[in-house]
């Protein structure tokens, strides 16, 4: 089978993360989103991968190749975002047989990816607390009789989780009317195929749609939760390292350093001396992380630097960020309440009651800048030294 996946998008709600990498090719643990998702696909027996892209769609390619772990992989651009059933669309000359779909975004169960496969026609459901805030499925036994989106009275608790292994027949259904949000729906799709097959819903036991920068942080946090340490860089011996710690080959921890797992130091990457590095933390490669430096729950871009005598907490920065020395990232609200990030131009809440900075490529913080939590730094914003900043930038 085929899997057809999903990468086009730049991801609006994500950003400033985005403003130059798309979504997908975002990192979680040792690689990009989307080879989660392709990994899942070639072990549940793809025969061939069929990247849709689109924004900044030279950076996937340049990754994947035309082969990833001996699995061929394709192309098909998307110049027009126009819903999912469009995306998968401009896949149509690569289709030849049954198919799946899945999007680059998301992290599936492994084992249900490899169900979804095995029982096609299928669809991939997660079981949800308040269903009316998603496309919810109906089903009559082990079959699915239906989809409605964001019911007011939902049929069952299982909402659509995106995934799809449609029958060769739905190669010819992927032409689909404009939706009331003015896209083409891969769901319209979906009833096309439940109205002429039988329709399996396989149960998600996790899944997680990564679309704002919180959720890239629990993507890490899952991910980096699954490692098993090893240590292939150089070890200071007046190190110490607990739990599943993975050391890269050609990264370098110097003395002093505690690293408390999960963690990842990646190839380049250098900690210390004298760091503390806690939680499920990514440190990308060449980046560093300076002398008596603490870092915790977080993601640290490529060629990022956290300078010396600097805290940073339950934060993701981008690539090239340069943070000052003694700068504090503050996470945690006085009032004990949820922290609230900007997405789109509204402050939502993060649902995290521990959240601290996001902060796009290039930023720079003079020393001792202190940092609010739920702070949004925009792609080469900067501080000054001694600055408390209290708004996004």
């Amino acid at each position: 089978m085929k899997a057809v996946v999903l990468a086009a998008g730049q991801g609006t709600r994500i950003r400033p993360l985005s403003d130059s990498v798309p979504k997908p090719m975002l990192p979680v643990a040792d690689r990009p989103l989307v080879a989660h998702t392709i990994d899942a696909a070639i072990d549940a027996g793809a025969d061939e991968i069929v990247l849709v892209i689109g924004y900044e769609g030279e950076t996937v390619r340049d990754y994947f190749g035309d082969e990833y772990r001996g699995t061929p992989i394709s192309y098909a651009v998307q110049t027009e975002q126009a819903g999912t059933a469009h995306a998968v669309a401009t896949a149509r000359d690569h289709i030849d047989g049954p198919f799946a779909v899945l999007n680059g975004d998301n992290l599936y169960d492994p084992a249900a990816v490899e169900r979804l496969f095995d029982d096609c026609p299928a669809v991939c459901a997660v079981e949800v607390e308040e269903p009316r805030n998603y496309g919810v499925l109906s089903t009559d036994g082990g079959t699915v009789t239906g989809i409605v989106e964001k019911p007011a009275d939902p049929p069952t608790n299982l909402a659509n989780a995106g995934a799809y292994a449609f029958p060769e027949e739905a190669r010819e259904w992927l032409e689909v009317s404009e939706s009331e949000r003015g896209e083409h729906e891969i769901t319209d799709v979906l009833a096309t195929v439940i109205g002429a097959f039988d329709v399996t819903p396989v149960t998600l036991e996790r899944w997680l749609d990564v679309g704002r920068p919180w959720e890239l942080l629990e993507a890490n946090e899952w991910k980096l939760g699954e490692l098993d340490g090893r240590v292939d860089g150089e070890v200071s011996e007046d190190a110490h390292l607990e739990g599943d710690v993975v050391v890269e080959e050609g990264a370098t921890v110097k003395p002093g350093v505690v690293i408390e797992g999960p963690a990842l130091i990646r190839s380049g990457a250098t900690v210390g001396p004298n760091a503390y590095v806690r939680g499920a933390t990514l440190v990308d490669e060449d980046a560093e992380v300076g002398h008596a430096v603490e870092v915790k729950n977080s993601v640290i871009g490529p060629d990022s630097s956290v300078s010396h005598l600097s805290y940073v907490g339950d934060s993701v920065l981008g690539r090239s960020v340069n943070v000052g020395a003694g700068t504090n990232v503050a996470n945690l609200r006085h009032d004990d309440a949820d922290v609230k990030f900007t997405v789109k131009g509204e402050r939502v809440s993060t649902g995290r009651r521990k959240f601290g900075v996001v902060a796009g490529d290039r930023v720079k913080t003079g020393i001792n800048t202190s940092l609010t939590p739920g702070l949004k730094l925009t792609t080469g914003a900067t501080t000054r030294p001694g600055e408390t900043v209290e708004r996004d930038r």
